[in-house]
């Protein structure tokens, strides 16, 4: 089955940055569109930004637009978010999800498959 295994997460402060990355496993990817989601405590999951697997279109939040980056490793079957300039409000548990087929999409539901999460902290 599919596996997503996220890491990079941590405590930092505001303007600084950090990767997360994702390990896929348990299929061949090629067809897949990839997102990154997070949530705030009390808050809904949003979406973050998400890239196909195969050609590498992409898309993201207004919010993050300009700061974050996704991309995408084949030959280690893994996706990163390189996050930039990090805010407060950037604060939150970030989650990796899987959807079966392109186009990337924002809305949670049309991703099947989630990782754990992992912890994103921005202090001021």
């Amino acid at each position: 089955q599919v596996q997503l295994v996220e890491s990079g997460g941590g405590l930092v402060q505001a303007g600084d940055s950090l990767r997360l990355s994702c390990a896929a496993s348990g299929r061949t990817f090629s067809n897949y569109a990839m997102g990154w989601f997070r949530q705030a405590p009390g808050k809904e999951r949003e979406f973050v930004a998400a890239i196909t697997w195969s050609v590498g279109s992409t898309r993201y939040a207004d919010s993050v637009k300009g700061r974050f980056t996704i991309s995408r490793d084949n030959a280690k079957n893994t996706v990163y978010l390189q996050m930039n300039s990090l805010k407060p409000e950037d604060t939150a548990v970030y989650y990796c999800a899987a959807r079966e087929r392109p186009p990337v999409t924002s809305s949670r539901f049309d991703y099947a498959y989630w990782g754990q999460g992992t912890q994103v902290t921005v202090s001021s």
